[in-house]
């Protein structure tokens, strides 16, 4: 799952499980051991959230609707999408409270703690704010942006840069498999998230 998604389903979990499930796709193998505990929790949460996108069967019937090459690189830009549809259906996927409202919330905590973050992290966290993210993955002008930036980051070429008619031609079909997958990717995240905190 990608950013959006990823603090929306860590919320609950209180200010340092959130910040340590921020940095769940910049942190790589053992975080610094001086972390609290619920920040390492964050973490595991965000790990085990991902495993779990990964291997529902929802997820990958959406990635085999792609073609070569573009299957190959499924799983990153169907992330993106996904924060998308977020996005779009916020009313029904989303807390009562407003996107915007959320967005705000989530990218203060991120300013306020920006020093205990990693250098990667920060150096999105500013990103974010100069394209207006997270609410702007509702637009198909910032997704381009998005899919192109990506795709420079990639140590090969790549046809990330060019997903975003793919999968706009492929709209309805995503959108039937994201409102069947959401829903109980909710629940699991809760019994997650219930049991780290125990």
């Amino acid at each position: 799952m990608n950013h959006l998604a990823h603090a929306l389903l860590a919320d609950a979990g209180g200010v340092e499980f959130a910040l340590g499930s921020a940095q769940g796709d910049f942190v790589h193998g053992h975080p610094d051991p001086a972390w609290p505990a619920l920040r390492q929790a964050g973490l595991q949460f965000h790990r085990a959230i991902d495993r779990y996108t990964d291997a529902h069967p929802q997820v990958a019937a959406a990635r085999n609707l792609f073609e070569p090459p573009l299957r190959r690189y499924a799983g990153i830009v169907l992330d993106v999408w996904f924060d998308h549809l977020l996005v779009r259906d916020w009313d029904r996927h989303g807390p009562e409270e407003s996107l915007d409202h959320f967005s705000r919330r989530w990218l203060g905590l991120l300013d306020a703690h920006a020093a205990a973050l990693p250098e990667s992290l920060r150096a999105f966290l500013t990103w974010m704010h100069t394209h207006g993210l997270p609410v702007a993955y509702g637009s198909d002008a910032t997704l381009d942006v998005v899919f192109h930036a990506l795709a420079r980051r990639l140590s090969r070429p790549s046809p990330i840069g060019d997903a975003l008619p793919a999968l706009q031609a492929r709209d309805d079909a995503l959108q039937h498999h994201f409102d069947a997958f959401f829903p109980e990717l909710v629940e699991h995240a809760r019994g997650l998230r219930g049991a780290l905190l125990a």
